[in-house]
């Protein structure tokens, strides 16, 4: 017997109230699910809000970091600038710890000499972060030293959690470029050249 014949034997075998309440039933059902996945739709759409609202802020602030771009040091920190490189592997480990995570290591780059100063970075990856704990990465990243940018940023949503983050990002600090060390050996040797000139004289 198909589906549509049972369904039509129940129909004529039940009494016209039950009928009503099949029918009531019928009419119900459809509206309460529409209603659920309205009441679901609307929460989902909340929490989405809230999480957006979250990663909006923290891109503010990377967006702040990233407009202030690896410009040429200012005077003042020139002044005070040696001639060794801060050890970039370190310093990252350091900030990484003040904000609550361990940073599992850098990829150095060549260095870059130009215009007097010397441009070291490395490269590093985060991942499974908090908004909190990327900002405070950061923060301590461009403020604990001056010498220290950030050049290069990536970050992008943690596929696990939402509430997470990942980044890839690039880390530069600035050095003098130190004195090549031939123009004293040269100055050296004119010396003793003019000392021996007046001896033989």
């Amino acid at each position: 017997m198909a589906i549509s014949d049972k369904a039509r034997d129940f129909w004529d075998r039940i009494s016209p109230r039950e009928r009503r309440l099949v029918a009531i039933a019928v009419i119900a059902l459809p509206l309460t699910v529409i209603v659920w996945l309205g009441l679901s739709i609307h929460d989902g759409l909340v929490s989405m809000e809230m999480r957006n609202a979250k990663m909006r802020k923290a891109l503010d602030v990377i967006g702040d970091l990233k407009a202030r771009g690896p410009a040429q040091p200012a005077d003042d920190i020139v002044a005070t600038m040696g001639v060794d490189p801060l050890s970039l592997d370190t310093y990252l480990t350091n900030a990484a710890q003040k904000a609550g995570f361990t940073l599992k290591g850098t990829t150095p780059r060549n260095a870059v000499t130009r215009n007097g100063f010397v441009t070291n970075s490395v490269a590093c990856s985060v991942s499974d972060l908090t908004i909190d704990q990327f900002k405070k990465f950061l923060q301590e990243v461009e403020t604990a030293s001056k010498v220290v940018v950030v050049t290069r940023l990536d970050v992008r949503r943690d596929f696990k959690s939402k509430e997470k983050l990942d980044a890839t990002l690039e880390v530069s600090t600035y050095s003098k470029e130190p004195p090549v060390k031939g123009d004293a050996g040269s100055g050296s040797g004119s010396a003793a050249g003019s000392s021996s000139d007046k001896k033989g004289g």
